[in-house]
């Protein structure tokens, strides 16, 4: 397996991304987003060094849209992104696959802080497997989970790059739709039942800014506690979007989620669920661009 990476390394080839950069509107309303979309390929025929064939094609996109006039703010982000690999005979196999919405809603009470309200939902598209001993096993679905926060406390925030939500009535519903997901018990639903409601404090910190010429950080960082169950035991979710653009044609870009959720048992390669364990994902992007 690690040829077969060192190999998709050295012979990476066609990845073409594109990229939006900030739109500048008069009035209220302003706007930025970047979508990129990699492809990678490998053939090899009768190849005496050895390896297989491959192919993968990520893509990934993240999108902002905010209102900002007199004591009144409304902040939207879209974050989503789906991957696939393929290598040898082997069926294709997931690498990416997320959905985030988030909606924030303040009015003005003093020098940058804000009474505030917030939506913050997160799910994926398709299902995700676990191979464990020859056989694919169903970890996860569209809804499954799903999730939604719905905060109340008080936002500060500076200016439009930079915002810290601090939100102490919180509640937080988590979804699992898929019946056989639903019927072990997956995270943290009930066995049978397909939704779990929690009750807690949450704080979230933002920024969406260019960190220098031609690169732009965007970066979310979630914490919740269910003042019931467990307070001491934070779930977070942390990502991390640097987007870079080196010249009118080529630009790069690299992501990274860290993830705990104290509900979320790891999946052992026998298949057996274990307790839950810290996760992280990083995908690099690098390629050509188109500027519009």
């Amino acid at each position: 397996m690690k040829k077969i990476i060192l190999i998709q390394i050295i012979v990476l080839s066609t990845i073409i991304t594109s990229a939006q950069d900030t739109t500048v509107v008069e009035g209220p309303w302003k706007s930025n987003g970047m979508v990129s979309l990699n492809l990678s390929q490998i053939s090899l025929i009768n190849w005496a060094q050895g390896g297989e064939s491959s192919y993968a094609v990520n893509a990934l996109s993240a999108f902002n849209i905010n209102y900002l006039q007199d004591n009144t703010s409304w902040d939207n982000s879209l974050d989503f992104g789906y991957g696939i690999q393929k290598i040898g005979e082997k069926d294709p196999g997931k690498t990416d696959d997320h959905l985030a919405l988030m909606s924030k809603y303040g009015h003005k009470t003093s020098n940058d802080w804000y009474i505030s309200g917030l939506l913050n939902f997160k799910t994926q598209f398709t299902k995700g497997y676990k191979v464990a001993e020859g056989d694919d096993i169903l970890i996860s679905d569209f809804l499954s989970p799903g999730s939604i926060l719905l905060a109340i406390g008080m936002e500060y925030k500076p200016d439009d790059s930079f915002y810290i939500n601090i939100a102490p009535l919180s509640g937080k519903i988590t979804m699992v739709l898929n019946d056989s997901l639903s019927s072990a018990g997956s995270f943290g639903v009930e066995a049978g039942k397909n939704v779990r409601s929690e009750f807690g404090g949450s704080v979230i910190i933002g920024i969406n800014k260019e960190i220098m010429k031609n690169v732009t950080l965007s970066s979310t960082l979630d914490f919740f506690s269910n003042y019931i169950e467990n307070p001491q035991n934070i779930d977070i979710s942390w990502r991390v979007l640097v987007n870079m653009k080196v010249n009118e044609f080529l630009s790069a870009n690299i992501s990274t989620h860290l993830l705990y959720d104290d509900d979320t048992a790891y999946i052992d390669d026998d298949g057996t669920p274990r307790g839950p364990k810290v996760q992280f994902k990083e995908i690099l992007g690098v390629g050509l661009s188109y500027k519009f």
